[in-house]
C-alpha cells in the first residue's frame, strides 16, 4: 500500500508458477532456489542462464553495428585531423552530464580540447535550442556532437547547418514522425538501425561511439573502461532497462566505481554515507543520482558535470557538499509540490483517470519528480507543470498500462513540444491551450484505461513459510539472490511473500512515516522496516501477510538480516 493523506492504493499480488520440471532439470547446475528465480526471469536454457550469472564485463556488441557508425567516426577524425572546433551539446539530467563527461574525457585524451555545453534548465528547457546553436556559430564551432538528445530537434538541426555546422545527433529517445536532417544520427531507435540492443541509456550510445573511435584508430594508451563507471551511472538513473547489454555495462561499471580514480565521485559517495566497496545499482539509483540531478533541478548542471570530472581533490569536496546541499533543498520543494497536487487530486472526481496540475507556485526543477510521486500514489497518469510567461513547462510520469509519448502524440497540434519515453516525457505549450489539451489528454486516458483493473501489480518471486526457514538457509538464499544483480528497471530484486506472521513489535519511525516490525513465525523472528508504511500502526492487526526483499541491515558495525517490506495485507488468521 502506498499513504498519501487518506488514499491508499491496495496493490496485487502475482506469485510466479512453480518452474517446471523440464526446465528446472535443464538448469540443474543451479540450486533449486536460484532456478526459480531464473525461471521467473524467463531464462530457461543452461546457456542463457550462464551468461546472466557471468556477466563480468560488458559483452559489446560492435558499436559499428549502428546505423551511421561509420560516418561519426570518419566525421570525428576529419575534425581532429583538420583542428576544427568540437562542441559536446548535452542534456542538464544526469544521463546528459555523464554523457558529455565521458566524450569530454575521450576528447581530451584524444588531443581535443572539445568544449561542453549544458542548456539551463530554467533559461533554456530541453534539448537543442536556437539560441545557444548560434552563440556556438559565433564561437566558430564547427562540429555539434549531441549527447542524450536532439532526435527531435529538426528546425535547431536546421539552422546549425544553415549556419554551416556539421551536426551529429546522438540520442535514445524515440524519434518523432521525421528525423532531423543531421551529417549523421546515432538512435538505435531511428528506422533502419540494426542495432540489437535497443535500449542503451544515452550515456551508453556515448560510450559506443568512443569504442567505435578507439577501434578504428587504436590508442593503446586509453582505456575504454574507465568510463564504465560513468556508463552505470547514467543507465541506472535514466531508469533505463537493466537487462541484456545494459545490466552487463552496469555491472562492470560498478566494478570501476568501487575502485574510483575519480576524486568528485569519490566525495560525492562519502557524502551520501555509501560504501564505496559495497556499492551497487540501488546506491546510484536513490543516493548517487539525486545529488546529480540536483545541481540541474537547483541551478545549473554545469556544477555535477565539473565533479564527475574535476581532478582537484578539494574542489570535489567542495561540489559534493553543494550537490548534497541541493538536493536536501530539492526534497523539501519536490515535498511541498507533492502534497498540493495530493490535495487537489484527492478532492477530485476519483473517475478522471489522469491527474493534471498547473501553478505558478511550481518550481520547474522538481515538477517531475512530483508528478512520479504522485502517479505512484494514486496508480495514475500524472502531469505537473509550472506557468510562467504565457507557458506550460510540464513533466509527465505514468504507469505502464498507459503509454505517455503515444498520448502526447494525439495531442501534437496543442503542444509547443514534448519528448521522452513510453513512461516519462516532457511538454510545453501555450496557457491558452491547456483547456483543450486537458479535455483531450483525459479523453485518450479514458479510451486507452477502459476496462482495465488500474492497480499496482507485485510480481512474488517465491512464497516462503517464515517457520520453516531456518538460519542455515539464509546465507545460500542471500548468495543467489546476489548473482541477480545489478538489479532494477526489468531485472527486479527478488520478492518473496509470507503469510500469517504474527507482529510482536511494532513502532513508527521518521517522523511517522515508516514502520519497524518483528515477526514471529513458529520459533523463529525476524526484523522488518516497511517504509512509506507508518499509516499502518493506526490499525496494525496480530497477524499479517507481507511481500519483502530479503537485505543485510548494518548498523553500528552490526550486521542482521531485515526484511524490507513492500506491502502488508491484513492475514487470514487476523
Amino acid at each position: 500500500m502506498t499513504e498519501n493523506n487518506n488514499h491508499i492504493i491496495k496493490k496485487r499480488w502475482t506469485v510466479s508458477p512453480l518452474i517446471p520440471a523440464h526446465i528446472s532439470r535443464e538448469l540443474a547446475e543451479f540450486s533449486p532456489f536460484m532456478r526459480q528465480l531464473l525461471f521467473n526471469r524467463g531464462i530457461d536454457t543452461a546457456e542463457i542462464a550462464r551468461a546472466y550469472v557471468s556477466q563480468d564485463s560488458p559483452t559489446n556488441p560492435d558499436p559499428f553495428a549502428l546505423k551511421d557508425m561509420d560516418k561519426v567516426v570518419d566525421m570525428i577524425h576529419d575534425a581532429l585531423q583538420e583542428n576544427q572546433k568540437i562542441a559536446i551539446y548535452g542534456d542538464y539530467d544526469t544521463d546528459g552530464v555523464t554523457s558529455s563527461a565521458l566524450l569530454y574525457e575521450f576528447f581530451t585524451q584524444i588531443g581535443s580540447d572539445a568544449r561542453v555545453y549544458i542548456p539551463n534548465r530554467f533559461d533554456e528547457g530541453y534539448g537543442l535550442n536556437k539560441e545557444a546553436i548560434q552563440q556556438l556559430a559565433a564561437e566558430g564551432v564547427n562540429l555539434i556532437i549531441t549527447v542524450d538528445c536532439g532526435i527531435r530537434a529538426i528546425d535547431e538541426v536546421a539552422l546549425a547547418k544553415s549556419l554551416g555546422m556539421h551536426v551529429i545527433v546522438s540520442d535514445h529517445h524515440l524519434p518523432g514522425k521525421q528525423v532531423p536532417e543531421a551529417d549523421a544520427i546515432i538512435d538505435p531507435h531511428q528506422p533502419g538501425d540494426p542495432y540489437p540492443y535497443k535500449m542503451l541509456a544515452g550515456v551508453g550510445i556515448a560510450y559506443k561511439i568512443a569504442l567505435a573511435y578507439l577501434k578504428k584508430y587504436p590508442q593503446p594508451q586509453i582505456d575504454p573502461r574507465q568510463w564504465l563507471d560513468l556508463v552505470s551511472i547514467g543507465t541506472v538513473v535514466d531508469i533505463a532497462p537493466l537487462d541484456g547489454e545494459n545490466r552487463a555495462l552496469v555491472k562492470a561499471g560498478l566494478q570501476v566505481l568501487r575502485s574510483t580514480q575519480r576524486q568528485g565521485l569519490y566525495s560525492l559517495i562519502q557524502t551520501a554515507g555509501i560504501k564505496i566497496e559495497k556499492i551497487n545499482a540501488s546506491h546510484l539509483g536513490f543516493g548517487i543520482g539525486p545529488r546529480l540531478n540536483a545541481a540541474g533541478r537547483m541551478d545549473s548542471a554545469l556544477a555535477a558535470f565539473e565533479l564527475l570530472t574535476t581532478q582537484d581533490l578539494f574542489r570535489a569536496g567542495s561540489l559534493a557538499q553543494q550537490l548534497d546541499n541541493y538536493n536536501s533543498q530539492r526534497k523539501d520543494i519536490m515535498h511541498a509540490i507533492q502534497e498540493k497536487v495530493v490535495t487537489e487530486a484527492s478532492a477530485a472526481d476519483p473517475d478522471i483517470p489522469i491527474v493534471i496540475s498547473f501553478s505558478e507556485e511550481y518550481e520547474e526543477g522538481v515538477v517531475g519528480l512530483a508528478a512520479g510521486r504522485v502517479a505512484e500514489s494514486f496508480y495514475k497518469p500524472a502531469i505537473v507543470g509550472r506557468l510562467e510567461d504565457g507557458m506550460v513547462k510540464a513533466s509527465c510520469r505514468t504507469i505502464p498500462e498507459f503509454n505517455i509519448v503515444e498520448a502526447l502524440e494525439l495531442c501534437d497540434d496543442l503542444l509547443d513540444h514534448y519528448g521522452g519515453h513510453a513512461m516519462a516525457a516532457g511538454l510545453g505549450m501555450a496557457v491558452d491551450q491547456i483547456e483543450n489539451f486537458t479535455e483531450r489528454i483525459i479523453q485518450i486516458a479514458r479510451e486507452r484505461l477502459a476496462g482495465i483493473e488500474l492497480a499496482p501489480e507485485l510480481f512474488i518471486d517465491y512464497e516462503i513459510s517464515l517457520d520453516k526457514l531456518k538460519p542455515e538457509h539464509i546465507p545460500g538464499i542471500l548468495s543467489d539472490i546476489a548473482q541477480l544483480e545489478p538489479t532494477g528497471s526489468n531485472n527486479p530484486d527478488a520478492l518473496f511473500c509470507s503469510r500469517n506472521c504474527k507482529v510482536t513489535r511494532a513502532y513508527a519511525v521518521g517522523d511517522g512515516r515508516h514502520l519497524k516490525l518483528t515477526l514471529g513465525a513458529g520459533f523463529h523472528q525476524f526484523d522488518a522496516i516497511a517504509f512509506n508504511q507508518g499509516h499502518w500502526m493506526q490499525n496494525l492487526p496480530e497477524y499479517v501477510d507481507v511481500a519483502y526483499t530479503f537485505e543485510i541491515n548494518d548498523y553500528q558495525g552490526r550486521q542482521s538480516l531485515q526484511l524490507n517490506i513492500k506491502d502488508i495485507k491484513v492475514s487470514e488468521a487476523a
